[in-house]
């Protein structure tokens, strides 16, 4: 029987593992698979954990209020190394760009066990942006071995950059198995959190869902933004909705200029259902996260990027996501477009996700099956 330990600390990173550790725990005569959360987030990934019952074998419960990122690297390697000497994981598995994933892998490498990475090769180009992730994504391809790209171009990335054309598997992205399980867990379960939002919801108009909090886009970006969402407020036949991050640089300038504004709901960040929930009654989405641009294809909803660039151009060049930047007449521009030409919206909505069939977890899973055969 192999050892194997998943490692991750955000919500977003749960949801993406949660098909991983199911795949892997339908096989318990093959593998002895434990998970270690760093906490990184603590309430959000809290919410995920309980959704897609998680167990977790080891919980570094490290997050602080207002840690820098050199904390959670150092406190993710100090806690981390008595697990790894303790356990003796054959593999590590982590996802993803975020400083818990960096940290893992180094932690791993130091202990020289082999490390899997899940969501690999995507890049931006650009290291400054999405900041820390795309030099998160970039040292924790140098340290694995095996690498689960989502699509083509991610393999081709990591081709370019000499990694084993063998060590490295097309699997398409988690998050669409998520997507899915989750969805089919919503047609049996009864959401508490599901009731307590559609009261809010004003299913009459258009609901445009919106999320944002990447650090690079703090400051006259972010304002723009803002500007952006409370011009498109003034239009009568919609209503947007925006889940507000906890970060406080995110959260003064949100309530500030969109508070208490006509047509927009500002809510607290919603567990994994509700945001299911929320995508599934969304018209268009304008976001600058990352998930979300994978995810919003396969319910047919087109999302606007605003970012200048993407680590994810898929989307973009399969005509499923616009990237937009920062501008505010570009977000406006682009959102009137979509809201008022039907033909434009259907040509979006209706166009296949390239991002993945929802089979990942699986491919990854039988990948990993046959290196210890």
């Amino acid at each position: 029987m192999k050892k194997i330990l998943l490692v991750f600390g955000t919500r977003p990173e749960a949801i993406k593992m949660a098909p991983v550790y199911a795949e892997l725990k339908k096989h318990t005569v093959l593998f002895d698979t434990r998970v270690c959360v760093t906490a990184q987030h603590r309430e959000m990934l809290d919410q995920v954990l309980d959704f897609f019952s998680i167990k977790t074998d080891y919980d570094l419960n490290l997050m602080k209020a207002g840690q820098s990122l050199n904390q959670i690297q150092a406190s993710v390697l100090i806690a981390l190394k008595p697990i790894l000497e303790e356990f003796r994981p054959d593999l590590v598995l982590v996802h993803g760009d975020t400083t818990t994933t960096m940290a893992a892998s180094l932690s791993a490498f130091y202990e020289r066990i082999p490390v899997g990475h899940v969501e690999a090769g995507l890049r931006s180009f650009n290291k400054y942006a999405p900041y820390p992730e795309e030099i998160n994504r970039q040292v924790t391809t140098r340290i694995a071995s095996y690498h689960f790209a989502p699509t083509e171009l991610a393999r081709q990335n990591l081709l370019n950059e000499h990694i084993a054309d063998a060590a490295i598997l097309v699997s398409g992205n988690t998050v669409i198995d998520a997507l899915f399980s989750g969805l089919s867990i919503l047609n049996h379960r009864h959401s508490p959190a599901i009731e307590l939002i559609k009261p809010l919801l004003d299913t009459s108009r258009k609901i445009i869902l919106i999320t944002a909090h990447r650090r690079e886009n703090f400051g006259d970006a972010f304002e723009n933004m803002c500007q952006a969402m409370l011009a498109i407020s003034k239009r009568t036949d919609v209503q947007l909705v925006f889940p507000v991050h906890m970060n406080p640089n995110v959260r003064e300038i949100v309530f500030r200029l969109l508070g208490n504004q006509p047509n927009i709901v500002l809510i607290e960040p919603q567990p994994y259902e509700a945001f299911l929930y929320l995508m599934q009654q969304a018209t268009l989405i304008l976001t600058d996260s990352g998930g979300i641009q994978e995810e919003a294809p396969s319910l047919g909803i087109p999302v606007l990027v605003m970012r200048d660039n993407t680590e994810r151009p898929e989307g973009v060049d399969a005509g499923v996501v616009k990237l937009v930047g920062t501008s505010k007449e570009a977000i406006i521009a682009e959102a009137f477009a979509l809201l008022d030409d039907n033909a434009y919206y259907t040509t979006i909505s209706q166009k296949a996700n390239p991002f993945g069939d929802g089979f990942a977890a699986r491919k990854i899973v039988d990948f990993i099956a046959k290196l210890f055969n």
